[in-house]
């Protein structure tokens, strides 16, 4: 054993022995755990003797990859000063880059004793070791060979999220061991699926190691979607069939050799320690006082995110974890962007959110994440926390205006035809600002919190029975409609009719300025049973069902990709303001009703205006080199059947119809004349043609 170095942090093998780097700025003393070969035998207890500033730190000789550590860490045990340090908790190593085990739910993870009268003030000396999991000792090198990043650009970007195991437990084709792995959601099979789609990008959800909450465990549930982070990185055990970080690697190299981008939902602003009456696994024993923050009387911890406990990302050392993490998956792990949830938290400081935060400032000037994609769910719970439209360049945003207002729209609400508008184009009036792009705006309709499509037009209200909270967890306001039968239904009208909303709301995503995002199992009718909230449910409910796949569905989705690929109108990066361009004079975007002629104030707000057309060009602010003749025509109509006036064209052109979501088997160029009738509740897509 000798010194070490306080840098890098973390567990380093180089070649000869192992450096032991970890921060905790108010311990007293710092205990490295080493286990047998099993992982599970504490083989040796090790003093940390060294201490940079706040980073203590060892070298051991000899130690190779594949070995089993832990930390236990001695300090003040003052809850109401905001310090937990138990020695008698074995914790995981915050820059673990592999976890192996999960938490077993006894009463020894916790750093006081259950059923004390005085609570989380008590004291519990019971060892931990045998329920939690060790960090193990990587080396991450691995042959990328001629792996390179796609780098897709915004305007051609189609995000498909999804979720691991929900991808692939019952996707067709698949071997039993690449099922719910990493190696399946990379297969051949799978891969194949995607780029028929024309999708881009995936964007995984939460693979950084995360534990299962005791409550539900204790129901026979799971958790599912993964947003209670105990690692930030080492990926999740259970999605590694041979317990090693290759795999991801594997699966990101295929990727990329598909031309398809990954993109992973990462949660740094909270963990799963919950909250004062939560367990020491951790982040609470090394350092309770620098890695959350706390209330004013520091017993308790700010709950911004809902889940217990807010990670503090003011201090110098918190923000380094997570800069540090975001790095290592870039550069180690080759992964292209990331999705930050709840992220209104990483941006607040200490009078509230801030877009030149640390944080965001520390992204923005940074050389490697300042490159990659970075998405905003841009709200939590805390004061201020809706936040959208409010991110600097280069974030994009996850855009709920977008998802309830064409719900709405498709739903037939009153009034709704003017934030469809809005929605066409981007939500200029909230993103265009400070040189932000036209494709800031994550256009969703559906993601993995909520209904799936299908469910959206099968069903009038949650159905969340199986969650085991009588029907009260979920978001009640889904704007949903069940079209006459709540869920499965044998009747052909019905199914005829929910079958062109989802065309209907589909076509709107596709064909709205911004960056479209498309949920897994959505592009085949997938259901949950009206279940909007399947956080829990690692089981057929939660799944995606491939069996059942609505193939006629599949095909439409494919060809609604093909149409935004080959019109370049639908994926501009400068917004459209409906002012002349100075090529020709003629308006980038221009408004009309059925009738032809533009839309005034009172039309847009008459109740009683359900269809709309719009005319779009490239945008006026488009320089010449990119500017084209390109020119598109929309009709969105949920109302009645009508018949509409084409705009007025040169001669020897002529419109032809080439999407009709109320007949999707329409040939894909139907040329039509000057007025053309359009079906009750459909969108039909209009190009032009050269007779000459």
């Amino acid at each position: 054993m000798s010194a070490g170095r306080p840098f890098p942090i973390g567990a380093t093998f180089d070649g000869e022995g192992v450096n032991f780097a970890v921060f905790s700025e108010h311990a007293e003393q710092v205990e490295l755990c080493l286990f047998d070969r099993d992982g599970w035998i504490e083989i040796a207890r090790i003093p940390l003797m060294e201490r940079d500033g706040d980073v203590w730190h060892i070298y051991i000789a000899g130690l190779t990859p594949g070995a089993s550590y832990g930390y236990r860490v001695h300090g003040p045990y003052d809850p109401e000063n905001g310090h937990r340090f138990n020695p008698n908790k074995l914790l995981l190593d915050p820059y673990a880059k592999r976890i192996n085990g999960e938490v077993a739910w006894n009463d020894a993870v916790m750093g006081y004793t259950i059923g004390a009268k005085t609570g989380d003030l008590s004291f519990d000396r019971r060892d931990s070791a045998a329920y939690v999991p060790r960090s193990v000792v990587v080396d991450p090198s691995f042959e990328w060979g001629k792996d390179a990043p796609p780098e897709i650009s915004a305007s051609d970007t189609l995000i498909y999220e999804a979720h691991i195991k929900g991808m692939t437990a019952e996707f067709p084709g698949l071997r039993h061991t690449q099922r719910g792995h990493f190696l399946g959601m990379s297969s051949e099979p799978v891969l194949e699926h995607l780029n028929k789609l024309g999708v881009t990008t995936v964007q995984l959800l939460p693979v950084q190691a995360f534990i299962d909450d005791k409550f539900l465990v204790d129901a026979n549930l799971r958790n599912y979607w993964g947003y209670q982070s105990i690692g930030f990185f080492a990926p999740e055990p259970r999605y590694m069939d041979q317990a090693g970080i290759w795999e991801f690697q594997t699966m990101v190299r295929r990727f990329h050799a598909a031309g398809i981008e990954v993109i992973l939902d990462v949660v740094y602003n909270h963990s799963g320690e919950g909250n004062h009456m939560g367990p020491t696994l951790s982040f609470r024993g090394l350092d309770n006082k620098s890695y959350y923050r706390l209330t004013d009387d520091q017993r308790y911890y700010i709950n911004d995110t809902g889940t217990g406990n807010t990670l503090n990302v003011r201090h110098p050392m918190v923000l380094r974890m997570i800069m540090d993490s975001l790095r290592y998956w870039v550069e180690v792990m080759h992964v292209d962007g990331f999705r930050f949830d709840l992220a209104t938290v990483l941006g607040r400081e200490i009078d509230g959110f801030n877009r030149n935060g640390g944080f965001l400032d520390a992204l923005g000037q940074d050389p490697v994440l300042s490159r990659v994609k970075l998405i905003a769910e841009p709200w939590d719970l805390g004061p201020g926390g809706y936040q959208l439209g409010n991110w600097p360049h280069p974030f994009m945003e996850y855009n709920d205006k977008f998802r309830d207002g064409v719900r709405k729209f498709w739903r037939g609400d009153d009034g709704y035809i003017g934030r469809l508008g809005g929605c066409l184009t981007g939500a200029a009036d909230t993103f265009d600002h400070s040189g932000r792009a036209a494709t800031s705006s994550i256009n969703f309709i559906t993601c993995h919190d909520g209904m799936t499509l299908r469910d959206l037009v099968s069903y009038e209200k949650k159905n969340n029975h199986a969650n085991g909270e009588d029907n009260r967890d979920g978001k009640d306001d889904n704007y949903s409609d069940n079209m006459g039968v709540d869920g499965p239904t044998d009747d052909g009208a019905v199914n005829a009719a929910r079958a062109q909303r989802q065309r209907n709301m589909l076509a709107t995503g596709f064909l709205s300025q911004g960056t479209p995002m498309l949920l897994a199992g959505d592009e085949i009718g997938n259901t949950q049973n009206g279940n909007n909230n399947t956080f829990g449910q690692d089981n057929p409910l939660g799944w995606v069902n491939w069996g059942s796949a609505d193939q006629d569905l599949l095909a439409f989705v494919e060809r609604l990709s093909a149409l935004r690929r080959n019109n370049k109108v639908l994926r501009q990066t400068r917004f459209l303001h409906s002012r002349p361009r100075s090529a020709d004079g003629k308006p980038d975007m221009f408004w009309r009703l059925p009738s032809g002629v533009a839309p005034t104030r009172k039309d847009w707000e008459d109740p009683k205006t359900k269809a709309m057309g719009v005319e779009l060009r490239t945008s006026s602010t488009t320089p010449h080199y990119s500017a084209s003749d390109d020119v598109i025509f929309l009709m969105f109509n949920n109302g009645d059947d009508i018949e509409i006036a084409l705009p007025p064209c040169a001669p020897d052109t002529s419109w032809e119809r080439i999407l009709n979501t109320a007949d999707p088997d329409e040939d894909d160029n139907c040329v039509v004349g000057d007025m053309v009738p359009v079906a009750a509740a459909s969108v039909c897509v209009f190009t032009l043609i050269d007779n000459t």
